[in-house]
């Protein structure tokens, strides 16, 4: 990639001011890369072939410093430059802090592990088509590599390309999330709710879900009576990836009931009947109608039985109260009101104020 002599000179020296504005705090570092720069400036004038002068020619620290700063798109865009480029563009270091910053809100474990197998799945189709173009000889040779590829997915020395994508790259991740063509499970919180569906007010449900650019909103797939049902047009606002590893249709084993007291903050397992899945169900720890509610004297935090409320239902409802047992908790419930299951208590204010953010705006019945 060529550059003329006057635009290479014009880039350092504004890349350099740039700097001092991203570390005027850090001194030595400004004036090491603001020599470096300077002293390539002088090379570039003294040199009689001034049509060889490339942006590779820059010192290896001020081309990463420029590299970390450029957006997705154009790390893409310079990644089909050439082979040097491209190399350097594609690196997961570069990938995982775009990662980190776009998609850590809702990309977990689960969605990770999902990724794994997705690529092992494209090195076959790979390999399978591979097959129907050669001969039978290299059919048996891929045969043996459709088994070391799915004994070694994580294997970065055998890493199958696609054109110059390498598949199970961070920036192959970054770049299948962003055009939609991977569905990775995360939670909706109050699914349907823009389709008038307010009895899933406080809830957080398992779902399929994918990324539209157009619109920066998601789509998502639920288990519903047997089949999947679809809701569009989702923010970022409505969804969080998984907080536990628990599957939606078994009971999470409950590890906090001996802490729990009055004034606790909850989630818990709910569902219709036993058909359905689980989804995440907000509430609190309240008082036994035996106490008087006051702090110096409950005594309820010692009794087998907890009391769970569901503040955002009306007082009369049938949804507002439960009540478990503290040692022998298992799923309680019916057909009628449905099936309470494992209960995880609510540590940090980020998750409390989340779910306080989504609170209905009228008292639920």
């Amino acid at each position: 990639m060529k550059i003329p002599m006057s635009s290479l000179s014009w880039f350092l020296s504004s890349y350099c001011s740039v700097l001092a504005f991203w570390f005027g705090n850090s001194r030595l570092f400004y004036d090491l890369i603001m020599s470096l720069a300077m002293k390539k400036i002088a090379e570039v004038k003294n040199t009689e072939e001034k049509e060889d002068d490339s942006l590779l020619d820059l010192p290896d620290l001020v081309l990463e410093c420029i590299l970390e700063r450029i957006p997705p798109e154009g790390l893409y865009s310079m990644a089909g430059v050439c082979r040097s480029l491209r190399e350097k563009c594609t690196s997961d270091y570069l990938w995982e802090k775009h990662m980190k910053q776009k998609w850590s809100v809702v990309i977990g474990p689960a969605a990770y592990r999902k990724w794994v197998c997705y690529i092992a799945s494209q090195k076959e189709i790979a390999i399978l088509e591979s097959r129907k173009r050669k001969g039978n000889f290299d059919f048996f040779k891929n045969i043996w590599l459709l088994f070391k590829t799915r004994s070694k997915v994580d294997d970065n020395s055998h890493q199958l390309k696609q054109g110059s994508l390498v598949v199970d790259s961070v920036m192959a991740l970054y770049l299948s999330l962003e055009t939609g063509k991977f569905w990775f499970p995360a939670q909706v919180y109050n699914r349907e709710v823009q389709n008038g569906h307010v009895g899933f007010m406080l809830s957080c449900y398992d779902a399929e879900v994918c990324y539209d650019f157009h619109t920066d909103t998601f789509s998502a797939r639920f288990s519903a009576h047997g089949g999947l049902a679809l809701e569009e047009n989702i923010e970022w606002n409505r969804l969080r990836k998984p907080a536990i590893d628990t599957p939606s249709d078994l009971l999470h084993v409950s590890s906090c009931l001996s802490d729990l007291k009055p004034g606790d903050h909850i989630e818990i397992q709910w569902r219709r009947s036993k058909e359905f899945p689980y989804g995440w169900w907000y509430g609190g720890v309240g008082h036994l109608e035996s106490c008087s509610g006051d702090a110096a004297y409950c005594q309820c935090y010692i009794n087998d039985t907890v009391v769970l409320e569901f503040s955002q239902y009306s007082p009369g409802s049938r949804w507002r109260r439960v009540v478990i047992d503290r040692k022998e908790h298992r799923e309680v419930g019916n057909e009628t009101d449905g099936f309470y299951g494992g209960i995880r208590k609510l540590h940090h204010e980020e998750e409390i104020s989340k779910w306080k953010s989504l609170w209905p705006n009228s008292t639920l019945q």
